[in-house]
């Protein structure tokens, strides 16, 4: 159980995981979450759930070095084992009552938006992706994108592939060409989130947002993942951990994104 069976480098220091867990792999769904520890006396981290195989008993998860415990996952091999894994954690994503949906990933971010598109392809569902990062090196898994969506728009902050620029950049040029658009579904940096919200926002157009927060427990019963949403306390574990972006406090969730930034600084320098 939680045995690594492949690891792939697919970004400069984000690493794919395939995890041999049955139990996961038969019940979790598209959006949902684990949390695992790196060895026995590790912090509880929690990943989304970004591909899985119900025959084979596996997960998938892309795992970017960040931190502490990132760092020390980076150092296993395959036929290492983690600790201990619990999930599906967290809400399934609901976006069948859409019919032109728009994903959206930034960064890391593409690892949550991919299984939606693989699930709507496999529906014969509407979909197009718009994929973020700051240059080409940082993307990855473009042909299976393109294989399961109708359309695959990238951007780049220094323009080394597809347009040059944010990923509201993309979206203002569909929004601008008359793209039909019921809901736009976008996971990555909280500022980008934001920054997708406030756009949507004036076309009145639906917007779901990932809040990946600090989780610890997983269950609602810490509070570390707590964010208000239509001005009212809502915990990204169990309530989440996809929120109407048009109702989140972004400056909150921000704010409170960055304090865990200077222990985090410590352990890792600790080592």
């Amino acid at each position: 159980m939680n045995k690594i069976l492949n690891i792939k480098d697919i970004a400069p220091r984000v690493k794919e995981y395939v995890i041999e867990n049955p139990d996961i792999a038969r019940h979790c769904l598209p959006g949902q979450f684990i949390i695992l520890r790196v060895d026995e006396n590790g912090e509880r981290v929690p990943f989304t759930i970004c591909d899985f195989d119900r025959e084979k008993g596996t997960i998938t998860l892309l795992v970017q070095e960040v931190g502490y415990s990132t760092h020390k996952m980076a150092m296993l091999k395959v036929g290492d084992s983690l600790h201990d894994m619990v999930g599906p954690l967290g809400n399934a994503t609901e976006l069948d009552a859409y019919e032109n949906v728009v994903l959206v990933g930034g960064g890391i971010g593409c690892a949550v938006i991919y299984p939606q598109a693989k699930l709507r392809t496999k529906k014969g569902q509407k979909c197009d992706v718009i994929m973020g990062a700051r240059t080409k090196e940082l993307l990855f898994n473009i042909d299976e994108f393109r294989a399961n969506s109708d359309n695959t728009y990238i951007a780049t902050d220094d323009g080394s592939m597809g347009t040059k620029g944010f990923v509201t950049t993309v979206l203002q040029q569909l929004i601008d060409e008359g793209k039909k658009i019921d809901c736009v579904f976008v996971v990555g940096p909280m500022i980008m989130m934001r920054n997708v919200s406030e756009l949507t926002r004036k076309y009145n157009i639906p917007t779901i947002v990932s809040m990946n927060c600090v989780m610890v427990d997983g269950t609602g019963m810490c509070g570390g993942c707590r964010l208000t949403v239509g001005g009212e306390t809502k915990y990204a574990c169990v309530d989440g951990p996809e929120f109407d972006g048009h109702k989140v406090d972004f400056a909150e969730a921000m704010n409170r994104a960055g304090f865990y930034k200077e222990h985090e600084e410590k352990c890792r320098l600790r080592g």
